[in-house]
């Protein structure tokens, strides 16, 4: 299975498989299974990933594609990277797909709720199979170590003093990223300038090189970089610090009330069966409680945050509610 740092180089998506399911173990009633028969084992299942191998969405498909596949007998799974318009693509890859349950779609919240609000995409929010949350990864601010900017404090400083000179990274308009710089901003008064980037291997050279001044990312992601000193945390969006990072001090530390961060997770298009439904939902809980599973998710220092079927759903609609409300106050597509 690739590491994170593997994964930012990995050209093909591999195929986890596992056993196939005797036809005897089926229990559905007849007119159900001729409507999905051969699930899961007929085909291999897409999993869509709007960004680019390596983000943190891209690592969380791959680590659950093989727990999966042993949940499912029969079934194989295949990552497909779509990366663009802050994994809008990827996302409206899997609502545009045949509810099969052949194709899934690997998510990121808020970008999934926040593109439907300030522009057109192919998809509705409330219309989409949700199957379960997985990981709650808290935003935060990092540099490249030899950056002057040590603190939340000086960058307030510079974002006030300078506006919009001091630039920002991030993986998307709309992102969980962008909407906590958003909160940031409008808390703080500080002015920076965003630079939208498709996915982190993109984005990181830059900031490495100084032609971004700031990565906004989220804790997981950037940890391997800061373990080998090419990064240097300022603060992380949470109501606590991260066991992961534990000297990173979080925003509200620093006098500044913001929380944020990205939460990743499962869902299909609208009108999946609902055996293969609760099938997937019943795989995820399994796994989500398998130590084996919470030990690798550990190792690729990805924060669990279980949320299953319908709660997430109203995780989702509850978000958008929120995020249509601070639309209406302002207008974050709009510097």
């Amino acid at each position: 299975m690739p590491t994170r740092r593997a994964a930012l180089t990995l050209a093909t998506a591999p195929i986890w498989s596992a056993p196939l399911l005797s036809t005897a173990l089926w229990s559905a009633p007849i007119r159900q299974a001729r409507a999905q028969a051969g699930w899961p084992a007929a085909r291999p299942i897409e999993i869509h990933v709007g960004f680019s191998a390596g983000g943190g969405v891209d690592v969380m498909a791959r680590a659950v594609a093989p727990f999966l596949a042993n949940l499912l007998p029969g079934a194989r799974f295949v990552i497909v990277n779509r990366p663009g318009a802050g994994g809008q693509l990827g996302h409206e890859a899997a609502a545009n797909a045949a509810p099969d349950g052949y194709a899934l779609g690997a998510t990121t919240m808020p970008g999934l709720v926040s593109h439907p609000i300030e522009r057109a995409v192919r998809y509705r929010v409330a219309d989409l199979t949700y199957l379960a949350n997985v990981v709650d990864d808290p935003c935060a601010l990092f540099v490249r170590p030899e950056s002057p900017y040590r603190t939340l404090a000086d960058i307030i400083a510079a974002g006030r003093a300078r506006p919009e000179i001091l630039t920002y990274g991030l993986t998307g308009i709309g992102s969980d990223d962008h909407l906590t710089m958003f909160r940031f901003e409008a808390t703080t008064g500080a002015r920076l300038t965003h630079v939208p980037f498709p996915g982190i291997g993109q984005m990181l050279p830059q900031v490495f090189t100084g032609q971004v001044d700031i990565a906004a990312m989220n804790v997981s992601e950037a940890l391997p970089f800061v373990r080998e000193g090419r990064l240097r945390g300022i603060g992380q969006a949470s109501a606590t610090r991260w066991p992961g990072l534990p000297d990173l001090p979080t925003y509200r530390e620093q006098g500044v009330d913001v929380l944020g961060s990205a939460s990743r997770g499962f869902v299909g298009p609208a009108g999946m069966p609902e055996e293969v439904t609760q099938r997937l939902i019943t795989a995820f809980t399994t796994m989500l409680a398998d130590p084996s599973f919470i030990r690798e998710a550990e190792r690729l220092s990805m924060p669990l945050r279980p949320v299953l079927g319908a709660d997430y759903r109203a995780m989702a609609l509850a978000m958008e509610a929120e995020l249509r409300a601070l639309w209406a106050t302002r207008r974050w597509n709009q510097g």
